[in-house]
């Protein structure tokens, strides 16, 4: 199953002229989709404050993660009391669960797990979006907003903003949707919702980028780094790509080493590696941190670079705006 995903992964990204056979999968996709959307809205839950989606449109890796961390931090500096839910996908519950630094991200998701130990802020998780809202307010009655990690097209849950990262990188692909092409819903849905364009050269006013970090050594971050030195480059993300470009502009030298996305990681991953260091994504780290701790024997050096998001200034104001509209002072 991981070999037929990752061959279509990239026929996706490659545009493949074999994907017009699935088309008529992709109108049944389109057909239930639809249906689906109309059922679920008829009946979806108000939260008792207001909900913000940060989402994508696409299958994969967008940067959605790095955004909430952002968004958390700016919120918490101006004395927004906001709280973070997510599926918590990856992780194994019982749901719906606090997440905590000390969760594993066995139980809760590697994504909630990054967001919590970078933010400290207030999570839940689960498959159903209202038992994680109850069990947020529940435990932080102060909330005032609430960010949902992903949710886009979860219309069980009513929401007061929509914002979608689109990775220009990517791109939207043959613009299709699943499976023939990446797209989760129709192009159109992007008129009703605030759209965030990721890209180090953007068109729009309303963008983000990522900006590498300082890489540090998991378990010992007194060490220097070294980068004269070749790494084993180990991801587990929706779209290693990215990652790979970074270590370039890092000037890192490294043999790719590619996992589905969210893989849940074992020590015997790491036999074949020759002796050399890993490097990998912060979303990547918090999941190895596990290994380390229980078999630092095995699992030797391994390498961290974290990303900061960059938000431009309109993103900002924009969202001011929003919450205006919402009663939420900032």
């Amino acid at each position: 199953m991981n070999k037929l995903a990752e061959k279509l992964q990239q026929a996706w990204q490659d545009q493949a002229s074999w994907l017009v056979m699935l088309r008529p999968l992709s109108y049944l996709y389109r057909s239930a989709f639809l249906l689906q959307k109309a059922v679920k809205q008829k009946k979806a839950y108000k939260a008792p404050v207001p909900v913000m989606i940060i989402g994508n449109i696409t299958v994969g890796g967008s940067g959605k993660t790095p955004l909430i961390i952002a968004l958390v931090e700016y919120l918490q500096q101006r004395h927004v009391h906001v709280g973070v839910i997510s599926r918590g996908y990856g992780g194994q519950g019982p749901f719906p669960a606090q997440v905590t630094p000390q969760s594993r991200p066995s139980q809760v998701g590697d994504e909630p797990m990054l967001i919590v130990q970078n933010t400290h802020v207030p999570m839940t998780v689960g498959p159903n979006r209202q038992h994680a809202i109850d069990l947020l307010l529940k435990h932080y009655p102060e909330t005032q907003l609430i960010l949902s990690d992903d949710g886009l097209q979860h219309f069980a849950l009513q929401r007061d903003i929509e914002w979608v990262v689109i990775d220009a990188m990517r791109g939207l692909g043959n613009q299709k949707l699943l499976p023939e092409g990446y797209l989760r819903e129709p192009l159109s849905r992007l008129r009703d919702i605030t759209v965030i364009e990721h890209h180090t050269q953007p068109q729009s006013s309303l963008n983000m980028h990522l900006q590498p970090q300082q890489p540090f050594c998991l378990g010992d971050q007194m060490q220097v780094f070294d980068a004269s030195k070749t790494y084993q480059a180990v991801v587990g993300i929706g779209y290693p790509q990215r990652f790979f470009i970074t270590l370039q502009q890092l000037n890192i030298q490294f043999q790719p080493c590619v996992f589905p996305d969210h893989h849940q990681y074992t020590i015997d991953d790491f036999q074949d590696f020759n002796q050399l260091p890993i490097i990998t994504t912060a979303k990547d780290a918090v999941k190895l941190q596990e290994l380390w701790h229980d078999q630092p024997e095995r699992l030797k050096q391994v390498w961290v670079v974290p990303v900061k998001a960059k938000l431009s200034d309109a993103c900002y104001q924009l969202l001011n705006q929003q919450l205006q509209q919402l009663n939420i002072e900032v």
